[in-house]
């Protein structure tokens, strides 16, 4: 079982000032060739500290992967701290200089002799070219460790893990098998609900199954590893039906599906078309309406009417963009108190709930806005007699 660990080095990325969208992308890598990653790790820049934790990780995984701290200036220390974590020092390689200088006349410029420290990797290491930027990234190996510094430019980082990356660690750790995931979008039942229901298949090693919850819609991974994609892809099959058959209409989608998209089609399936008002619930709910592009829905407002005049709004909405259904919500925030009115309009009639809220109070008009959705799926959904 190849493990690894994921450092990504920059002060910046501590301080808030630049978001890590490296870790998604590596792990996703490594996700597909089977490895398992169980650590990710932020750290400064200093070189002291970085060296410290390379040596942690390499007790831990064979694989380390680092980004960043591969610039010309002083405060780029992930050369001399990769060097120090394995015992050796740093050597100039000229050919790595070479590569520096044509990058910069790429871009009409001459490297600045500060620009010489990217010439320099840990002595021994295995250099990577990068046809892309003006950071030469390296591998440096033990016998049982790859410590592979890539440079924190996305793209960069990108182009050397897809190019060079992948294939050493294919030949080095002889990888032969993918982990795919699979994930179920669930909404209506709370986490709770949803554990009750499937808590035993939490427990299984492989598929693993795992639950995260965003604001009314509950996910469920299901994670399978295997020789191939095909057995993999089966794995999964399997354990997808037999979540289905325990939580029914309460999964409304998988992987990239959205509950707006979800209940829109229920919708276009019933020959509604849909309008929509707001109040008090900053825009959300109409947002992800108008982002659809689809003519089922034919547009909304917000307003400022009280809880008790919307079912009355909503209808008159209905009739002036020509809707057939309509969704309205209203939410109050009075301290700690936290109210949400939904009123679902179709040919049948008008409905209404009233439900309160305790959470976070800017998570507000995302729940409330999951809740209405989740109401027009339903009801679009029902068998007709």
């Amino acid at each position: 079982m190849t493990t690894a660990e994921i450092i990504t080095i920059g002060t910046e990325l501590l301080l808030g000032e630049t978001v890590d969208t490296n870790t998604r992308f590596i792990a996703r890598t490594l996700r597909g060739l089977g490895v398992n990653l169980f650590r990710t790790i932020t750290i400064g820049d200093n070189a002291g500290r970085i060296a410290e934790t390379i040596r942690e990780s390499m007790g831990r995984a064979e694989i380390v992967l680092t980004t960043g701290g591969l610039g010309p200036t002083v405060d780029d220390p992930t050369r001399q701290a990769v060097a120090d974590a394995i015992g050796v020092p740093v050597e100039y390689r000229p050919e790595l200089w070479e590569q520096v200088e044509q990058t910069m006349r790429r871009y009409g410029r001459v490297p600045g002799e500060n620009q010489k420290r990217q010439a320099y990797v840990p002595q021994g290491a295995l250099a990577l070219e990068n046809p892309v930027g003006t950071a030469p990234a390296f591998i440096v190996e033990t016998e049982r460790n790859a410590v592979i510094s890539l440079p924190g430019v996305p793209r960069e980082m990108e182009y050397l893990l897809t190019r060079s990356v992948v294939p050493y660690l294919q030949k080095r750790f002889a990888l032969h098998e993918v982990i795919k995931i699979r994930t179920l979008h669930t909404s209506g039942l709370g986490e709770g609900v949803v554990d009750e229901k499937i808590g035993d298949l939490e427990t299984l090693t492989n598929p693993t199954v795992g639950l995260s919850a965003h604001s009314g819609v509950i996910d469920i991974r299901i994670a399978a590893k295997a020789g191939t994609e095909a057995e993999a892809d089966g794995m999964i099959t399997a354990l997808e039906q037999d979540i289905r058959s325990r939580l029914g209409e309460a999964i409304y989608g998988a992987d990239d599906d959205t509950l707006d998209s979800a209940a829109l089609a229920a919708a276009a399936g019933r020959g509604w078309t849909l309008a929509c008002i707001e109040a008090g619930a900053a825009g959300n709910l109409l947002e992800r309406l108008a982002r659809s592009g689809t003519p089922v829905y034919r547009g909304g407002d917000r307003s400022e009417v009280a809880a008790s005049e919307l079912p009355q709004a909503l209808r008159a909405a209905c009739a002036q963009r020509s809707a057939s259904a309509g969704l309205g919500i209203h939410v109050s925030i009075q301290g700690e108190q936290m109210d949400v009115a939904i009123v679902l309009h179709t040919p049948a009639g008008t409905e209404a709930q009233q439900r309160t809220y305790g959470g976070h109070p800017a998570s507000v008009p995302r729940w409330a806005a999951n809740l209405a959705l989740d109401w027009l799926r339903r009801k679009a959904n029902e068998v007709q007699p």
